[in-house]
C-alpha cells in the first residue's frame, strides 16, 4: 500500500492540508448479488480524489496564499465489518511516520463520499468535536453560495474515517465532509450504493463535486485570515 504526498506553495510555512483515500472497497458486504468482489468506488473514495486533483491543477496555475498539502490515503477501506484495527492503515502510517519533522498545518480536511446524486453533508460529530469553527465556516460559505441544500446546516453523526486517526494520533484538527446522514434510531445510514457494485460512475453528480470543490476553493483563496 502507498500514500500519496504533494506539497503546493512550498514557500509558505504557513500550511493547511486537504486529503481523501484512494483506494475502494475489497469487497462488497452490502450487494446481495456479489458480496465477495471489489468495488469501483467511483464515490467511496474515487469522488474526493478527484476533486483534490482539480484543486492541484488550480494551485500549480494560481498562486496561493498559504500552503497547501495534499495527502491520498491508501487502506482506508481494507478493514472487513466491524474490525477497525484494519481500517484507515494509511491514515494510521501517516500518523506515526510525518514527512517532515515537526509538520503542524493549521487543520486538515477530508474528503469522502463527496461526488454522489442527492449527496447531503451533515456536521459530521467527530469534526465538531475537534474542529467546530471550522466546520461552521465551510458551511457558511457553502450557504452563501448557494449550497445549503448539500451542506447541511444540522450536526450529523460520528462518522470513523480517516480524520479520526488524524486527530486522535496527531495535533492536527481534521474535519471530514462526508455524504451521510443520521436514522430514527441514531445510527449514522449511507446512501444505498454504499459498499455495492452499485457505487459505479452513474451514481456520480458533477454538480456535487463543483460544490465542494468551488466552497474549498473559497475558503482557501478568500477566507483563511492571513
Amino acid at each position: 500500500m502507498y500514500n500519496i504526498l504533494a506539497g503546493y506553495g512550498l514557500q509558505h510555512p504557513d500550511r493547511i492540508l486537504l486529503a481523501a483515500h484512494w483506494d475502494s472497497r475489497p469487497r462488497a458486504e452490502e450487494d446481495p448479488d456479489r458480496p465477495g468482489e471489489p468495488i469501483l468506488g467511483a464515490d467511496d473514495g474515487g469522488s474526493g480524489v478527484g476533486v483534490l486533483l482539480e484543486l492541484a491543477r488550480i494551485f500549480s496555475e494560481n498562486d496561493l496564499p498559504l500552503g497547501v498539502d495534499i495527502i491520498l490515503f491508501d487502506g482506508e477501506d481494507y478493514g472487513r465489518v466491524s474490525d477497525l484495527d484494519n481500517y484507515f492503515l494509511g491514515a494510521r502510517h501517516w500518523s506515526n511516520n510525518p514527512p517532515v519533522p515537526g509538520y503542524s498545518p493549521r487543520f486538515g480536511i477530508l474528503l469522502d463520499m463527496v461526488g454522489g446524486e442527492n449527496a447531503v453533508f451533515y456536521k459530521e460529530s467527530y469534526s465538531m468535536r475537534y474542529a467546530p469553527n471550522l466546520v461552521d465556516e465551510i458551511w457558511s460559505i457553502a450557504a452563501n453560495k448557494g449550497h445549503e441544500n448539500l451542506f447541511i446546516n444540522q450536526r450529523g453523526g460520528a462518522v470513523a474515517d480517516d480524520h479520526m486517526i488524524v486527530n486522535q494520533q496527531t495535533d492536527i484538527n481534521m474535519i471530514n465532509i462526508i455524504h451521510h446522514s443520521v436514522n430514527e434510531n441514531g445510527s449514522v445510514q449511507f446512501p444505498p450504493y454504499w459498499h455495492t457494485q452499485n457505487d459505479n460512475m452513474e451514481i456520480i453528480d458533477q454538480t456535487t463535486l463543483q460544490a465542494v470543490g468551488d466552497v474549498l476553493l473559497e475558503l482557501i483563496y478568500n477566507r483563511i485570515p492571513q
